[in-house]
C-alpha cells in the first residue's frame, strides 16, 4: 500500500518531489524497524504500540525532535490514506503526540547590510554578473522560494502591472508585486540573455550554456554576495526570511505578508513577528529612561 500512498501524494495531493522522497524514506525506515523488531509485520497492520516503539527507538538513537515529528506526520498521513481506502478502520496514530521542539527565530539580514549588498556591490557587467544581481533582487524583492525562482518563465512576468506569478507548494499559484527598480534589471537581463545565450527551454533564469538555473548555483551566488553580512546562515531561504521581517518591521499587515509569502496558515507567518518584537525591545532599551 505504500506505493499507492506515494502516488496519492504525488498526483492527488501534489506534494513536491522532495517531500514525496522524504515520506518514502520515512515509510521505508518504519518498515525496516517492523521487520527487525516485530517479525516482518506489514506497515499497514501496525498498531499504536508498534508505532510508539519506533518513536521511542528514534528518541533513544538521539534523532532530533523536528525529524521525529516529520516521521510522525508521515505516518499520520499514511494511516489516514489507509482509512480512506478502506484498508483499516481505526487510526493507530490518533493518540501519538508530537515531541516538543525549541522554537528558533528565523535568521535574517539586517536592513543596513542588505542595502550594502544590493546598492553598493559592484556587479560584473557580463551575463553572469547581470543575472546574479537580478537573482538577489528577486529573492529580496519578492520573498519567493528557491524552487519558485528556478521555476520562473518569461511569461511569469507582467511588466505593465509590475507583478509576477509563481507556482508555490502543492502547485498553488500566487501573484507578487515588484518594484520599478526590478523592471530595469529584468529588461536588462532579458536583452543580454537573448543576445548572448541560446536557450534550451522556457526557463527565465539560465546559465551561460542556456541550461536552466539549478539550486546549488543559486545557493553559491547568495553565499558569495552575503559573505560580509552579519547573518549566520547565508541561503536563498534567509533572503525570504529577510523579506518578511523587513516588511513587518516597516509596518506591513501580517495577513498581507502571509499572502505574499504563500503561507497556508497565519501561524507560519507569525514567527517573523518575533524578530520584529526583538527590534522593538532594542529601541525601547535604548530610548526609555527606565530601561
Amino acid at each position: 500500500m505504500s506505493d499507492s500512498f506515494l502516488k496519492y501524494l504525488k498526483f492527488e495531493k501534489r506534494y513536491s518531489p522532495k517531500t514525496v522522497i522524504s515520506y518514502q524514506t520515512d515509510l521505508h525506515q518504519f518498515q525496516e524497524f517492523l521487520n527487525k523488531e516485530f517479525d516482518n509485520t506489514p506497515s499497514d497492520q501496525a498498531n499504536h504500540g508498534l508505532i510508539r516503539s519506533w518513536i521511542v527507538s528514534l528518541v533513544e538513537n538521539k534523532l532530533d525532535a523536528v525529524s521525529i515529528n516529520r516521521k510522525i506526520a508521515c505516518l499520520r498521513s499514511y494511516f489516514k490514506f489507509l482509512i480512506k481506502q478502506g484498508v483499516i478502520a481505526k487510526d493507530p496514530t490518533a493518540k501519538i503526540k508530537i515531541l516538543k521542539t525549541k522554537k528558533k527565530l528565523p535568521h535574517f539580514v539586517q536592513e543596513g547590510d542588505m542595502v550594502n549588498v544590493l546598492d553598493h556591490t559592484v556587479f560584473q557587467t557580463d551575463f553572469d554578473g547581470t543575472r546574479d544581481q537580478l537573482i538577489l533582487e528577486l529573492l529580496y524583492g519578492t520573498g519567493m522560494r528557491l524552487s519558485e525562482l528556478i521555476g520562473l518563465k518569461d511569461s511569469s512576468f507582467n511588466i505593465r502591472t509590475r507583478t509576477l506569478k509563481v507556482l508555490g507548494k502543492r502547485n498553488k499559484e500566487r501573484v507578487i508585486p515588484f518594484t520599478e527598480n526590478l523592471v530595469k534589471l529584468i529588461e536588462g537581463y532579458l536583452a543580454m540573455r537573448n543576445k548572448e545565450v541560446e536557450k534550451k527551454n522556457d526557463s527565465f533564469l539560465v546559465v551561460k550554456s542556456g541550461a536552466p538555473l539549478y539550486p546549488v548555483l543559486v545557493n553559491r551566488i547568495v553565499k558569495k554576495y552575503l559573505q560580509d553580512s552579519n547573518v549566520e546562515k547565508k541561503s536563498p531561504h534567509v533572503m525570504r526570511h529577510t523579506y518578511a521581517t523587513h516588511l513587518l518591521n516597516k509596518g506591513a499587515e501580517i495577513n498581507a505578508v502571509k499572502d505574499l509569502l504563500g503561507h497556508t496558515s497565519l501561524a507560519a507567518t507569525q514567527v517573523y513577528t518575533h524578530n520584529s518584537m526583538e527590534k522593538l525591545k532594542k529601541v525601547f532599551d535604548q530610548a526609555h529612561p527606565k530601561a
